[in-house]
């Protein structure tokens, strides 16, 4: 993973502990993906942020899935505030990789046993993860993260 250097510099980039906690409290990011036409389609999701990947429960017969399955590179936007001082975010960019079955109905899988705990507990307040057989696992492991935090302005 690499963390990019940005305009303003380092001064207003997050630390690699402020950015792990802005991700894990935050619950709504943007996913951006490109068709094969080259049409961008933006969306938004909730996510989890576990062990330096994002992960991402998605509807599988969604625009967003047919995009990945043809070009996996997706970049996502995760950011909070109102006023301009209180502005602060973190965008990752990378290639989605498909974990477990699809859709998801519950098989064993071994990778997802954190993410849907973690998912499961922040979303609908339960132990164990809901399953419809409409959505599957993306994560992104990021080859790129610029972050920003206006507080520190």
């Amino acid at each position: 993973m690499t963390v990019t250097e940005q305009r303003r510099g380092r001064r207003i980039m997050m630390t690699p502990e402020e950015r792990d906690a802005f991700l894990v409290e935050q619950r709504t990011c943007r996913v951006a993906t490109v068709g094969a036409d080259g049409t961008p389609h933006v969306g938004a999701l909730w996510f989890c942020w576990h062990e330096e990947s994002l992960w991402l429960y998605s509807v599988t017969r969604s625009r967003r899935w047919a995009q990945l399955r043809h070009d996996p590179r997706l970049a996502v936007v995760v950011d909070d505030g109102h006023e301009y001082a209180e502005l602060r975010g973190v965008e990752l960019s990378g290639r989605a990789v498909f974990v477990g079955e699809s859709p998801r109905t519950g098989e064993p899988c071994s990778e997802l046993e954190a993410p849907e705990r973690i998912f499961a507990a922040k979303y609908f307040g339960l132990d164990e993860m809901p399953h419809d057989g409409r959505h599957a696992w993306l994560r992104l492991t990021p080859d790129r993260i610029v972050s920003w935090d206006f507080h520190k302005i």
